[in-house]
């Protein structure tokens, strides 16, 4: 799956606009440790684009594309639109803490436990999205192995399960600890690519 770089679109629709305001993205680091990442962001507002690329081996009617996306969350709630949404129109993914809603214009409403269970059945596309949040504020999330720093001290890499998250930042400059963009593959071909703009 892949989330490919290009131009924002800050389309948000009102579920997304109501669930808070920007963070605080400064490079307050946890003291506790080696090496030291950034805080998990409770609050943020993001938008980008999304790429996914799924390999030819695949037999499911998942299809590789992308989407400008914009993300509200708050806490361990969220509400991610969609548009351009990889054959499935505009879509909005939201999750409560306990259970997930996707309503496109193709699938109606889809309702899940969790938001990867979700997007499985909406799409039949995998991804690690609860691992997102952690990634998007720059720190490896709780399960993930294998984390790596660039010389800067920041997440270069980390791993979780069979997938393998690369990240990428604006600038060399230590106190940009927050990533502007996101790739994820696995082995078998799976790729995700996500721009990062907070607003």
């Amino acid at each position: 799956m892949i989330f490919a770089s290009s131009a924002f679109m800050f389309t948000g629709c009102q579920t997304t606009q109501q669930m808070g305001t920007a963070p605080n993205v400064s490079s307050d680091v946890i003291t506790a440790g080696a090496p030291q990442y950034p805080e998990l962001l409770q609050r943020f507002n993001i938008g980008g684009k999304i790429g996914i690329t799924i390999p030819k081996t695949d037999t499911s009617n998942a299809k590789s594309g992308s989407a400008f996306y914009v993300w509200a969350q708050e806490q361990d709630r969220f509400a991610i639109d969609l548009t351009g949404a990889l054959g499935i129109g505009h879509t909005v993914i939201e999750y409560n803490g306990n259970s997930a809603t996707l309503v496109s214009e193709q699938t109606g409403e889809i309702k899940a436990a969790s938001p990867e269970e979700l997007l499985l059945r909406a799409t039949g596309w995998q991804a690690p999205i609860s691992q997102l949040r952690y990634w998007i504020s720059g720190r490896p999330a709780p399960s993930d192995t294998n984390s790596k720093v660039d010389a800067q001290g920041r997440l270069e890499s980390s791993q979780n399960g069979d997938w393998v998250a690369s990240f990428s930042y604006n600038s060399n400059d230590a106190s940009i600890r927050i990533p502007s963009k996101i790739t994820v593959v696995r082995a078998d071909g799976y790729r995700v690519i996500m721009t990062i703009s907070h607003g």
